[in-house]
C-alpha cells in the first residue's frame, strides 16, 4: 500500500489521467472520427496531454480548495444526543 501522505499526489495522478484520457478521446474523435488509426492517435494525444495535466492539476488543487472553502459554509455543528 502506498503511505497515506501521499494521497495528495495519487488524487492528482488518478484526476489527471482519467480527465484527460476523457477530454484528448472527446478531442480526438472530433477532429478524426473512428478509423483504423483512431486508437493509437487518442494514446498519443492522452500522454502528451498528461503531462500537462498533472503539473496544472498539483497548482490548481489548492486553489481550487480555497475557493470552494470560501463559496460554502460549514454545516452547523449537531447537537449531541
Amino acid at each position: 500500500m502506498i503511505p497515506a501522505r501521499y494521497g495528495p499526489v495519487l488524487f492528482s495522478l488518478i484526476l489527471s489521467g482519467t480527465m484527460s484520457l476523457l477530454v484528448s478521446g472527446i478531442a480526438t474523435y472530433r477532429t478524426l472520427p473512428l478509423h483504423s488509426g483512431f486508437a493509437g492517435l487518442w494514446m498519443n494525444a492522452w500522454l502528451s496531454g498528461w503531462l500537462f495535466a498533472f503539473p496544472a492539476v498539483m497548482l490548481a488543487a489548492p486553489l481550487a480548495r480555497r475557493v470552494v472553502a470560501w463559496l460554502t459554509r460549514p454545516n452547523p455543528a449537531k447537537p449531541s444526543p
